[in-house]
């Protein structure tokens, strides 16, 4: 099995290295061969999490016969609003677009993804059951936000995703509590995922390169990250 990997340097002083095949399968170091390495187990465990919702299962191997290819390097840089690079970490990050990230998306591959979508939302919402409005507004010692602060980031960045391809509704109308933006935003997710089939529609947002499978990449992570960070918060 051939494992295609993105490397992503300096994204917040780490290393991710991107399953670029399987959305939602990437792995942190603090060196890139840390996240290569990291992300070997990674994908184990994305393949056991696929196959506890999915019993015929697309994603089988052993471990001995992973072969990893390293299908593109980006290292992270930041940018001001007149789109000048500056070596300051308070302008805007320009991260990863992989040549991967340029192939349009298959009818079955938005189907998967709409699967992991709805397998990782039903995570999160599992995650946070029970929690009292005072334990959901809880804040942390070296952290941003509350659990509920990192709930409405969710939503919104769902919501960001899309419209870096002018596919979102206008930013007035997200909501701001919580468990409604993130209902609202994947609403718009799941009406516009089939309309990005065969779509070869890539575009400079905001000097950052965005296309439907980095969309799909980037939302799979993001929410999959979160969930494992509200975990830990909640340990």
């Amino acid at each position: 099995m051939i494992l295609r990997v993105g490397i992503e340097n300096n994204n917040e002083g780490r290393s991710i290295a991107w399953a670029v095949e399987h959305p939602g399968c990437f792995a942190y170091g603090i060196k890139e061969d840390a996240a290569l390495l990291n992300l070997e187990t990674a994908l184990s465990k994305y393949a056991a999490w696929i196959l506890r919702h999915e019993s015929n299962t697309w994603l089988t191997f052993t471990e001995d016969e992973i072969e990893t290819v390293v299908d593109g390097r980006w290292e992270v840089y930041f940018i001001n609003d007149a789109f000048d690079q500056i070596s300051e970490t308070d302008g805007y990050s320009v991260e990863s677009f992989f040549p991967y990230d340029w192939k349009p998306l298959s009818a079955v591959e938005i189907e998967r993804v709409r699967k992991m979508l709805a397998w990782s939302r039903t995570d999160l919402l599992k995650t946070i059951e029970g929690l009292s409005l005072e334990k959901l507004d809880q804040t942390y010692p070296g952290e941003r936000w509350s659990i509920n602060g990192i709930l409405g980031h969710v939503g919104g960045a769902e919501w960001w995703y899309l419209d870096r391809l002018g596919l979102a509704f206008p930013r007035a109308e997200v909501p701001k509590e919580p468990l409604a933006r993130l209902e609202k935003t994947r609403r718009l997710m799941n009406a516009t995922l089939p309309k990005l089939e065969g779509e070869l529609k890539v575009v400079g947002t905001d000097g950052e390169i965005w296309s439907p499978r980095k969309v799909l990449r980037r939302a799979l992570w993001h929410e999959r990250d979160h969930c494992e960070h509200i975990r830990k918060l909640l340990e």
